[in-house]
């Protein structure tokens, strides 16, 4: 390698770690994400699940004229490309791919909403024990650790055993106990923040602690936010699925993945693609939004190098 080779390369290594230096965290992470193929196939593979599921009333009765629920005896188990029933039927007849997008509804749609009301409990509840600490913080640590101590998936069998499971109380029984890591989670960094030299000064000019902890600490755990968001969202779609698949989640005739993936188990000589298609439904899903929040991980991350 000739001198001028040497001087041109080490001059472009200079060039960009100058750039990089002049990017914020958020325009590197999101530069970084752009190069990251696998996170953007994941991304595009949930963004076209969730347009179906939201679009499942009008592709069933406007492109496959079909009724998800509509029974017919006489079609029972029809393989996968069958005239007017493109992935088949079910063991009572009915439109396996319309009740597909209609369950992608229902699950995509816990998954979704429980996520984001535990994160939301996680944040506030591991914000106030982080930046007060004291009595407030110890009696925060006491109740994550008593409910922690609980088996979850116990808990959640009792639960669902003894309220009608349906969607909104699903909803409200994974958000309420999907917290706790967070929560330990967000403490941790808000103790470490709220010694920065920024949080100080807006104390020291008479900043309130609301506001210091709105504008000055919660901007800084928005990355981690997203990144716990989406491994939420995958650990709530197979705990709906466990839940449903055990008798205990969303009941019929309402369909959910899980309880799809249950209900055919029986059938799997009859019809496979009854058992099959739910379950590569869970699989993709929960395997992306891993991927997602794996791809967020390293996106964020302040020591990773372009």
């Amino acid at each position: 390698m000739t001198a001028s080779t040497s001087t041109s390369v080490v001059e472009l290594a200079q060039r960009t770690q100058d750039e990089s230096a002049g990017l914020s965290l958020w325009k590197m992470a999101l530069r970084r994400l752009r190069r990251d193929r696998l996170s953007l196939i994941a991304i595009g593979i949930i963004a076209l699940l969730v347009v179906l599921s939201i679009l499942a009333p009008f592709i069933a009765t406007q492109l496959l004229k079909v009724d998800y629920s509509r029974t017919s005896l006489g079609e029972t188990f029809l393989p996968i490309g069958s005239t007017n029933h493109l992935l088949g039927t079910d063991d009572l007849g009915r439109d396996h791919l319309a009740r597909l997008l209609y369950a992608g509804q229902v699950s995509l749609g816990i998954a979704f909403v429980a996520a984001f009301l535990s994160l939301s409990i996680g944040v506030t509840v591991g914000i106030l024990a982080g930046y007060y600490g004291g009595w407030l913080d110890d009696a925060i640590n006491w109740l994550i650790a008593t409910l922690g101590s609980i088996p979850t998936l116990f808990l959640l069998l009792i639960i669902a055993a003894v309220f009608s499971p349906g969607p909104m109380v699903l909803i409200l029984v994974l958000g309420g106990l999907g917290w706790l890591s967070t929560a330990r989670l967000v403490r941790g960094e808000t103790l470490a923040l709220r010694e920065r030299e920024y949080v100080i000064s807006a104390r020291s000019i008479g900043a309130s602690n609301i506001r210091i902890m709105l504008q000055h600490i919660l901007p800084n755990l928005l990355s981690i936010v997203l990144i716990t968001l989406a491994t939420d969202i995958g650990d709530l779609i197979l705990t709906e699925s466990a839940l449903s698949f055990l008798g205990l989640g969303i009941q019929p005739p309402t369909p959910s993945w899980g309880n799809m993936l249950s209900n055919a188990q029986t059938f799997f000589t009859l019809g496979p693609h009854l058992v099959v298609l739910p379950g590569i439904l869970i699989s993709t899903t929960v395997l992306c939004l891993y991927v997602i929040g794996d791809g967020l991980r390293d996106a964020f991350d302040p020591t990773a190098r372009d």
